[in-house]
């Protein structure tokens, strides 16, 4: 296993997880145990996503993509502040 991911929160690990796994990538998260800690820890960087060595490479390639992406801004309402339809 290689530590593919150093996450700031568990919640951060398990959205980077959760898009690998829909990858097809297995994925474990760790440091679930380290946030009873926090106070006595760091408040930040315990989560870390772990792949297998194997599916590393894919791993990054999506992790770089992902990184560079553009977040797109979707309005929450239309032009006469309707929530819009669907």
């Amino acid at each position: 296993m290689k530590i593919i991911f150093r996450a700031n929160d568990i919640l951060e690990a398990h959205i980077i997880a959760g898009m690998l796994n829909s990858e097809g990538i297995d994925t474990y998260v760790g440091g679930h145990y380290l946030q009873g800690a926090v106070g006595d820890l760091a408040a930040l960087g315990f989560a870390n996503v772990f792949v297998a060595d194997e599916q590393a490479e894919q791993a990054e390639q999506l992790l770089q993509d992902y990184q560079q992406a553009e977040l797109v801004d979707f309005p929450l309402t239309d032009e006469d502040g309707l929530a819009p339809a669907g």
